[in-house]
């Protein structure tokens, strides 16, 4: 017998959910910077093989031992990337949430004080940044558990969002069981926050990007070169920001230290930068930020 299918395919429907966002902004814009270099699979991790996702190997084997240009390649990511983004980002005084792997953070310190003193949430990305489809339900639960402890010893306070990326079955129910997450973003499947309900309890969900991302550098199908991304931000701004005359949005935009922050890509979030400051009517912020938003006006 099936199980009747608890996905939700209806959403806000045709009409869409009347909101506003602080000082009547059109749009709600926000920028994620994944660090997760040093928690990816790796046999100096423990792992049986190396890491394949989201390298410039695109289509990269798994190595039962050590695979030095993928190490070296997430290398790049926390030795030079975030810094030229954590540059650009305090330069031009962009609010960013940090989607931030716990094993990662332990690798290097002096990111974690970067981030300190700069305008960044800091949301768990998981203990390990790995897949966790097939990982046993106890073993997701420890590496949330020590992804949070990770977070409050180094920043003084427990992480309110979290997002794994490759989640699991388990994922949300972990989520609700914690119940102190003020959001979470496994989803992809709106352009607004929502509520899921289990019971009694209830969860506010932000929705995060696979297209508004610099990911597609790494993947098939992807961008080619910076002026790819640069308009395919700008084509997702533009829409938004029209629809956001009569109904507000959202708009997440993705991006990671070891691609973006590569020199012949970042020119183009540069440009996207400048591009959405030129406009008054834009609320730039963190995801805490919408959450808390979205959690006073629309419970």
């Amino acid at each position: 017998m099936v199980k009747k299918n608890s996905r939700n395919f209806i959403g806000y429907g045709a009409k869409g959910k009347k909101i506003s966002w602080p000082n009547n902004s059109k749009l709600a814009l926000q920028f994620v910077l994944n660090y997760e270099e040093g928690g990816e699979n790796s046999v100096l991790n423990g792992d049986k093989y190396s890491e394949t996702f989201l390298s410039e190997i695109i289509g990269a084997k798994a190595v039962k031992g050590r695979h030095i240009s993928m190490e070296s390649i997430y290398e790049y990511g926390s030795r030079a990337g975030f810094w030229r983004l954590d540059s650009l980002f305090k330069e031009k005084k962009i609010p960013v949430t940090i989607f931030a792997v716990g094993l990662a953070l332990k690798q290097n310190l002096e990111v974690c004080d970067a981030l300190k003193n700069g305008d960044y949430e800091i949301a768990a990305h998981g203990y390990r940044w790995i897949d966790y489809q097939d990982v046993k339900k106890s073993v997701e639960k420890k590496h949330m558990l020590q992804a949070i402890k990770t977070i409050k010893d180094i920043f003084g306070s427990r992480p309110l969002g979290w997002y794994t990326g490759r989640c699991s079955p388990n994922t949300r129910d972990l989520v609700f069981d914690d119940g102190g997450f003020s959001y979470d973003s496994d989803s992809y499947s709106d352009d607004l926050p929502y509520w899921e309900y289990r019971g009694k309890k209830k969860q506010l969900i932000i929705p995060y990007t696979l297209d508004n991302n610099d990911m597609r550098f790494a993947t098939n199908q992807g961008f080619n070169t910076g002026d790819h991304f640069y308009n395919y931000l700008k084509d997702s701004f533009d829409t938004l920001y029209e629809e956001g005359k009569t109904t507000p949005k959202m708009m997440s935009v993705g991006l990671h230290c070891r691609l973006i922050g590569r020199p012949g890509r970042i020119q183009s979030l540069k440009k996207f930068l400048d591009y959405v400051l030129k406009f008054e009517d834009i609320w730039i912020c963190k995801r805490i930020d919408i959450a808390k938003h979205w959690i006073k006006n629309y419970s």
